[in-house]
C-alpha cells in the first residue's frame, strides 16, 4: 500500500463479523415471507436540469437481512396485482448501492439507487400517471418511518472478487447501473475493513445524459483526490459531449478511446463488470468486437475466455 493511500483516514465498520460467513447470504427472505423493514431517508440525487428523477433511499433492516457487495434486494410495493386481483404486487429487483457496513458503517441498512419510472403518451408527449412504475414511485415517494416489503439478498455474479486485494476492477455503468459499484468503491476506499486492503486499480466509466444527472459524483471525485494511484474515473455525458464521429458520447464510445489499454489489462487478468440497462450490451459489445478485430484478435474466442476465468460480470435489467 503506497503511503498516501494509508494516510488518508478511513471511517471504522462493524458488526465485523459481518466478514466471517465464507458464502454470500442468499433468499433469506422469499416472496411469500418478505422481510418488514423501515425506510429512513430518501434523497433526490440528480439536479434541476437531469431528464428523470433518481433518488437515493436507505432502508433499515435491523441486521436481519445481510447481504455482500453487488448482490440485489427484492422489494414488494404495497397494494393489489392489478393482473392477479387479490394477490400482492410482484417482486422487484434493485442492485444494493451500499456496502454491507450500510451508509452508517453500523451493518444495519441498505441502500438503493432508484429511477422514477413515468410514461409518457406517444402520440400527446404528456406523462401518463396512471402508467407510471408502481415500485419505483413508492420507493421515490416514501417518507422516512414507512415500511417496505423486501425479499433476499440475491445474485452471485456481481460479487467482487477479493481473493487478491491488488487486482484490477473496470466498471462500467449507465444510470442507476452505479448501484453496486459505489458499493465496491466504498469498501475499496472509505472503509477500514482490517480483512480487505485494497490496493490494486479500480476504473469506473459511467454513462448518463448530463453533468447534472452524474450519480454520487463527489464521492467518486474524492476518491479521485485521495487515492489516484488506484481510482480512475470516466464520464460519459450523451447530451453534453460528442463523440470521435461527432455524434453523442455513450459509455462504449469510452470505452473504445481507452480501448488498448482495457484490452491489455484484461490480458493481465482484470475483472470487467456491466451494469445497466440492457439496452447497453449491444453497442458495448459491438465496439470490444470491434477493437478485438482492429488488434487481429477473435472477440468470441476472448469473451469466452474472460468468461472461463471469470473476469466477465453483467447484471442488466
Amino acid at each position: 500500500m503506497s503511503l498516501q493511500q494509508a494516510s488518508v483516514p478511513k471511517v471504522a465498520v462493524a458488526p465485523l463479523e459481518l466478514e466471517d460467513a465464507k458464502e454470500p447470504p442468499l433468499n433469506l427472505y422469499k416472496p411469500k415471507a418478505p422481510y418488514t423493514a423501515t425506510i429512513v431517508s430518501v434523497e433526490r440525487l440528480v439536479g434541476p436540469k437531469a431528464p428523470g428523477e433518481v433518488c437515493h433511499i436507505v432502508i433499515d433492516h435491523g441486521g436481519n437481512v445481510p447481504y455482500w457487495e453487488g448482490q440485489s434486494y427484492g422489494v414488494i410495493p404495497p397494494g393489489e396485482n392489478p393482473k392477479k386481483p387479490g394477490t400482492p404486487h410482484n417482486v422487484r429487483l434493485y442492485s444494493i448501492a451500499s456496502t454491507r457496513y450500510g451508509d452508517s458503517f453500523d451493518g444495519q441498512t441498505a441502500s438503493l439507487c432508484v429511477r422514477r419510472a413515468l410514461y409518457y403518451d406517444p402520440e400527446t408527449g404528456k406523462e401518463d400517471p396512471s402508467k407510471s412504475g408502481v415500485c419505483s414511485n413508492f420507493l421515490c415517494n416514501a417518507k422516512s418511518g414507512d415500511k417496505v416489503q423486501i425479499t433476499g439478498p440475491s445474485g452471485k455474479i456481481m460479487l467482487l472478487p477479493e481473493d487478491d486485494p491488488n487486482a484490477t476492477h473496470i466498471m462500467i455503468a449507465t444510470g442507476t447501473g452505479i448501484a453496486p459499484f459505489r458499493g465496491y468503491l466504498r469498501r475499496m476506499f472509505m472503509e477500514s475493513v482490517p480483512t480487505y486492503k485494497f490496493g490494486g486499480l479500480a476504473w469506473l466509466f459511467l454513462g448518463v445524459a448530463n453533468s447534472d444527472s452524474l450519480l454520487y459524483d463527489e464521492e467518486f471525485k474524492k476518491y479521485l483526490k485521495d487515492y489516484p494511484d488506484h481510482f480512475r474515473y470516466n464520464t460519459a455525458l450523451s447530451r453534453e459531449q460528442k463523440n470521435k464521429s461527432g455524434g453523442k458520447m455513450y459509455v462504449q464510445d469510452k470505452i473504445e478511446e481507452y480501448s488498448d489499454e482495457i484490452f491489455r489489462l484484461l490480458d493481465n487478468g482484470a475483472h470487467i463488470y456491466f451494469c445497466g440497462l440492457k439496452g447497453m450490451m449491444p453497442g458495448i459489445q459491438d465496439t470490444l468486437r470491434k477493437v478485438a478485430e482492429l488488434r487481429g484478435e477473435s472477440w468470441d474466442e476472448k469473451l469466452s475466455q474472460l468468461k472461463k476465468n471469470k473476469q466477465w460480470h453483467v447484471e442488466v435489467y
